[in-house]
């Protein structure tokens, strides 16, 4: 999908990491390792995007930190597109739609970072019944392509719990 609307491979990968969990900021040669790409070409898209105003720039110490600019008047689309591509719109809409009183919910790990493993971890806060969260989390599985495994606490229980201080982690509702 993203790939009809932008030509260039790196900075599709670039949005994806960076607008699907915008609070993540990454520098250069962490990106460049990452991506398995030259810095030099890494550095020609970050610097095009932040001059748009689609990436905030920091410096701190000797390297400079890139991050999706929430105050952007596209932001929300572009967070939107970046979603939908990975299909997390669609996993969140079914929770919320399909499962009672639920409070909170979190993506986790790999997809919190930016990157697609394949994998979608789901974290649930509410009173919500598993095995229903599973069987709505299956046909998704199909139509995305890729395995979602889903997580859920109680409200008490996840106040008592660290699990987000050890844990990537994008808030979504």
């Amino acid at each position: 999908m993203l790939d009809k609307l932008f030509t260039s491979k790196t900075r599709i990968k670039l949005l994806l990491k960076l607008f699907l969990n915008p609070e993540v900021s990454s520098y250069l040669r962490e990106l460049s390792a990452e991506f398995e790409l030259s810095p030099n070409a890494l550095k020609e898209e970050l610097d095009g995007l932040s001059q748009a105003g689609y990436l905030d720039k920091e410096k701190k110490g000797r390297n400079i930190f890139y991050k999706a600019n929430a105050n952007h008047p596209f932001f929300p689309e572009i967070s939107s597109i970046v979603r939908k591509h990975f299909g997390i719109d669609r996993v969140i809409d079914q929770i919320l739609t399909h499962l009672g009183d639920v409070q909170q919910v979190y993506i986790l790990d790999d997809y919190a970072k930016g990157i697609d493993s394949g994998l979608i971890d789901v974290l649930v806060i509410g009173d919500v019944d598993p095995v229903k969260l599973q069987n709505v989390a299956l046909p998704i599985e199909k139509k995305l392509e890729r395995k979602i495994r889903t997580m859920v606490m109680s409200a008490p229980e996840f106040e008592k719990s660290d699990l987000l201080d050890k844990r990537p982690h994008w808030k979504v509702h």
